[in-house]
């Protein structure tokens, strides 16, 4: 899925084995990810997309002038968050260690292949999903 704020932007939805840059989109309040060799199309993410990146996660900081935050880890999966509010930035990812970072935080230029796709066997409501009832406020549950 892409965060509200993308609806504007171009989008296509994320296949295995893609390859994806984390990217600032023109005229768009948020970050989401983009193939490289289209830089203006947003490629969209269902809950429980798995991605491997190429180094360990960077994120920006709180406040500008302090440094980018990092994961020691490369693989992450995308969930949503925040649902209960609407103008929120809803898109996530959350790492094995269970931190959560939302999308807009993450650093431009960060590459990241498409693992795998989440199984659509049954209807997430049957599964007893509870995804989009967690809460992450900026600076709580992020990455150190």
């Amino acid at each position: 899925m892409c965060d509200y704020s993308l609806h504007d932007v171009a989008s296509r939805p994320a296949k295995v084995g893609d390859k994806l840059v984390s990217t600032q989109f023109p005229n768009a309040i948020t970050r989401g990810f983009s193939d490289p060799a289209q830089p203006r199309v947003a490629v969209c993410l269902l809950p429980g997309t798995e991605l491997a990146f190429e180094n360990e996660v960077e994120c920006d900081a709180s406040f500008r002038f302090l440094p980018t935050r990092k994961s020691t880890h490369k693989v992450a999966r995308f969930r949503q968050v925040n649902l209960n509010r609407p103008a929120a930035h809803h898109d996530a990812l959350e790492f094995p260690d269970g931190k959560i970072v939302l999308v807009t935080d993450l650093c431009e230029g960060q590459h990241a292949t498409v693992l795998q796709l989440p199984s659509t066997g049954r209807p997430a409501e049957a599964q007893g999903d509870t995804q989009g009832e967690t809460e992450v406020r900026t600076t709580e549950n992020l990455i150190a």
